[in-house]
């Protein structure tokens, strides 16, 4: 019998960008990621918590990009400073769906490359009594 193979971490995503250079100011200097390396040939990462994002020119025809959810404490005051930042956001923070203990907030930003990214916020509902 082989052994189960069951797939649950994600190492590293990567991004599709039609200009690495300007990929890369956007994602260190306008969301404020940690930049890790550039490799080349044109090949950029940075660290989410463990998980590496790699910025890259497509190979072949590009087919669009995943969309990436970045979790944040505080989704009002996170689209306050991106904003500010010049961010473009495609919609205000929102409410998603109630769920039993919190609710899930979103919105959605295009990065440089006009690939939509999305904030995610579960806001923790008061206990009751």
């Amino acid at each position: 019998m082989t052994p189960q193979l069951t797939l649950s971490q994600i190492g590293q995503i990567s991004v599709s960008v039609k200009d690495v250079e300007r990929a890369t100011a956007f994602y260190r200097d306008r969301l404020g990621m940690r930049h890790q390396f550039t490799a080349p040939p044109g090949l950029s990462f940075f660290d989410c918590s463990g998980v590496r994002l790699m910025l890259s020119r497509p190979e072949g025809p590009a087919h669009g990009t995943s969309i990436l959810y970045f979790r944040v404490p505080d989704i009002q005051s996170a689209h306050r400073t991106l904003t500010g930042r010049g961010v473009r956001f495609h919609d205000a923070p929102h409410l998603i769906a109630e769920m039993d203990t919190y609710d899930l907030w979103m919105a959605f930003f295009y990065d440089s490359e006009d690939n939509m990214m999305g904030l995610m916020s579960e806001v923790p509902k008061p206990s009751a009594g």
